[in-house]
């Protein structure tokens, strides 16, 4: 894979901590309204950073685990789309569907997180 420039690698560490911070806001009252910003420019950062890197290789398994973590990547985009909805009431989808996208985000993006390495590894040794 491409490796990530430092200013890059930046980004993308700074839009993972936002992501957290932006998910966990809406649970405090008093930041609830701070959220969704928090969530969506983290949400931003980190997708972007991932789908700036590239997988050039031909091994089936990591082409499989760049598209899973891509979908997980436009997963957190939908989610934040979501949340946005929610809270400026705004289409028809005011409820906390956020809460279902990002769940699975969480879950493709924790599962690549692990697996894609591993992979890369094994494919690098052939």
């Amino acid at each position: 894979m491409k490796p990530l420039t430092s200013l890059q690698n930046l980004i993308y560490q700074i839009g993972g901590i936002l992501l957290i911070v932006g998910a966990i806001l809406p649970v405090v009252p008093s930041l609830t309204a701070f959220a969704p910003y928090v969530f969506t420019t983290g949400s931003l950062m980190f997708a972007t950073m991932q789908l700036q890197q590239r997988y050039q290789g031909c091994d089936i398994t990591v082409r499989r685990l760049r598209r899973q973590q891509i979908v997980g990547a436009f997963l957190l985009l939908i989610s934040a789309c979501l949340m946005l909805m929610k809270w400026f009431h705004l289409g028809p989808l005011r409820g906390d569907e956020w809460k279902l996208t990002l769940a699975i985000a969480a879950l493709l993006q924790l599962y690549t997180a692990f697996r894609l390495p591993a992979a890369l590894r094994k494919s690098e040794e052939q």
